[in-house]
C-alpha cells in the first residue's frame, strides 16, 4: 500500500529538515530533557567483573540500539556512584568517542532491569521528560539517516571522534504530540521487525548457500566425480576413503611451496622505486586490492622475492592469524612483495591453480589446520606445515574435469549469494526509508497501528 501524507504541513525553519506537519513542535533536544546531560563513570581495569551491571560502548552498536541486560559486565562502583550514574528505563545513550566516524552518537535505549546498572565514560546520558517525550521514537529519529549524518558533521575528529555535549543540546528534531510519538514508535516497531524477520531468512539462505558450496568442493577434491569409482582407505582416519587410483601425498609432491617474509620491513612512500608489501588484509575476494597497501624500497623487495617470487597463477594464502586458510589466486602480473602469505607455484598451470585453491576452500583444510596451527589465538602455520598439507595425485585429465565442474557449480552458488545480499540490501534500504519518512512526518501512520494492525506495508516516494 502507499502511505499517505498529512493535511497540512509547515516550514521548520531548518534547511535540512524541510517541512514538518502542522501540529509538530520543531525545538532543541535540550528542552526535551529532565536533568542535564551526563557523561559515564570511569573505572579501571581491576574494577570490572564484580558490582553492578555497567553499559559500555560496544553494547550500543549490538541488538538493535536497545540495551540487553543479560550480556552486560559488571563493575565496583560506590553507592554515591550508583546513584550519580544510574540506569532508568527509558534513558537514552549517546556514544561520545569513537574509533569510526560512522560510530559517533548512536544512540541506544534503556529498559527496564531488575538491578542496579550504571553506564561507562564513553558515553553520555539523555534522560528526556516523561511528560511529551516518548524515548522510543526519539531513538528512532536520532539514529535515523538524516540524524546520523548531522551528528557526524558535528563530531570532531582527531585519533578519535568525539561530540561534545552542547552539539547533541543543540540538535534541532521534530517533536509530534505524545501519543503520536508513541505511534509512530509501535508502528517501526511492527514494521522493522517484519523487515528484520525477512533479512534473517536472506541470511539463514546464504549460510545454507555457502554450507553447501564447501559440502560440493569438499566431495569433488576428495572423491571425484565418478560415483562409480572403486574406493580405498586413504589411511587417513579424517579424511576416510579415497578413489583407488588416487595417491595420498603432501602438496609439495605437486607444487613447490614457499613463504613471504615474517619481519617487518621498513616502510616508505609510494614511488616509482617503491614495491607493495601484501597480507592478507590486502586480499580482496579473489584478487589482491593494492588500493590500501604498505610499500617497501627496492632493496627489501628483492631480499624478499629471493625466497617467494610470485607470477601470474600463483596460489597465495594466509598462514597466520584469523585469516588462515583466506586464498586466492594471483591473476596480474604486477611487481609485489608478500609477508605471512604462503606461496604455492603452479608455473603458470591453470587448472592445478583452481584445483589448489578449491582444496583450500574445503572443510577438509579447516581440519588440517586445527591438527597444525599453533601459536593461540593469533595461530600460525609453518612453512613445513604447508608443505606436509595432505593431498592428492590422479590424472590430470581428471583434474580438469573437476575444475571446470567446480568452476561451474561455485559460480551457480555464488550467484544465488550475490542475489541474497542484493535482497537484503533493498531491505536495509527500505528499512532505513521508512524510519526516516516516519519520524520526519513525510508519511501519515496514524491509523495504522490500532485500526489495521495487520496493514502490509511499503516505502514509496513521498
Amino acid at each position: 500500500m502507499s502511505f499517505t501524507r498529512y493535511e497540512s504541513y509547515k516550514d521548520s525553519g531548518v534547511e535540512w529538515l524541510g517541512e514538518v506537519p502542522e501540529h509538530w513542535e520543531v525545538c532543541a533536544l535540550r528542552r526535551l530533557l529532565s536533568v542535564p546531560l551526563a557523561n559515564g563513570i570511569f573505572k579501571k581495569k581491576d574494577d570490572f567483573g564484580d558490582g553492578v551491571l555497567l553499559v559500555n560502548v560496544f553494547d550500543v552498536y549490538q541488538n538493535d540500539f536497545k540495551i540487553k541486560y543479560e550480556q552486560l559486565d559488571r563493575v565496583k562502583c560506590s553507592h554515591d556512584e550508583a546513584i550519580t550514574y544510574q540506569v532508568l528505563p527509558d534513558d537514552l545513550f549517546f556514544v561520545r568517542s569513537s574509533l569510526k566516524q560512522e560510530g559517533i552518537a548512536v544512540v541506544v535505549i534503556a529498559g527496564i532491569s531488575e538491578e542496579d546498572v550504571v553506564f561507562e565514560c564513553h558515553l553520555i546520558r539523555a534522560r528526556p521528560k516523561q511528560s511529551n517525550v516518548n524515548s522510543r521514537y526519539c531513538s528512532y529519529l536520532l539514529n535515523s539517516l538524516i540524524y546520523r549524518a548531522k551528528m557526524i558533521a558535528k563530531a570532531k575528529i582527531t585519533t578519535m571522534t568525539t561530540i561534545d555535549q552542547e552539539a547533541i543540546l543543540s540538535t534541532i528534531l521534530p517533536l509530534p504530540p505524545k501519543d503520536e510519538q508513541q505511534t509512530i514508535a509501535v508502528f517501526l516497531d511492527r514494521e522493522t521487525a517484519k523487515i528484520d524477520a525477512l533479512i534473517a531468512e536472506q541470511q539463514r539462505l546464504i549460510e545454507l548457500l555457502k554450507e553447501n558450496r564447501q559440502a560440493v568442493i569438499s566431495h569433488a577434491v576428495t572423491k571425484g566425480l565418478n560415483p562409480n569409482a572403486p574406493m580405498k582407505d586413504s589411511g587417513i582416519e579424517w579424511l576416510g576413503e579415497v578413489p583407488k587410483h588416487w595417491f595420498v601425498v603432501p602438496i609439495k609432491r605437486l607444487c613447490e611451496v614457499k613463504d613471504g617474509t615474517h619481519d617487518t620491513p621498513h616502510y616508505v612512500d609510494k614511488s616509482e622505486s617503491s614495491y607493495p608489501l601484501i597480507t592478507s588484509k590486502d586480499f580482496d575476494g579473489n584478487s589482491i586490492c593494492f588500493d590500501n597497501a604498505k610499500y617497501i624500497s627496492l632493496e627489501d623487495h628483492l631480499e624478499i622475492i629471493k625466497r617467494s617470487n610470485t607470477e601470474v597463477e600463483d596460489v597465495l594464502m594466509s598462514m597466520i592469524g584469523g585469516n588462515i586458510g583466506k586464498a586466492l589466486i594471483v591473476t596480474d602480473d604486477n611487481n609485489f612483495s608478500i609477508k605471512n602469505v604462503a606461496l604455492f607455484k603452479t608455473k603458470g598451470n591453470c587448472n592445478l591453480a583452481k584445483y589448489i585453491l578449491f582444496y583450500l576452500q574445503s572443510g577438509l583444510l579447516d581440519i588440517q589446520i586445527s591438527l597444525l596451527s599453533r601459536g593461540g589465538a593469533q595461530g600460525f602455520l609453518s612453512l613445513g606445515d604447508l608443505r606436509n598439507l595432505i593431498f592428492f595425485k590422479f590424472p590430470l585429465e581428471e583434474l580438469e574435469g573437476i575444475v571446470t565442474f567446480l568452476s561451474e557449480q561455485t559460480l551457480k552458488i555464488d550467484k544465488l549469494v550475490g542475489e541474497a545480499n542484493f535482497q537484503i540490501e533493498l531491505l536495509q534500504e527500505r528499512r532505513t526509508a521508512l524510519i526516516s519518512a516516519a519520524v520526519t512526518g513525510k508519511i501519515d501512520v496514524r491509523g495504522l497501528v490500532s485500526a489495521n494492525p495487520e496493514v502490509k506495508s511499503e516505502v514509496v516516494p513521498c
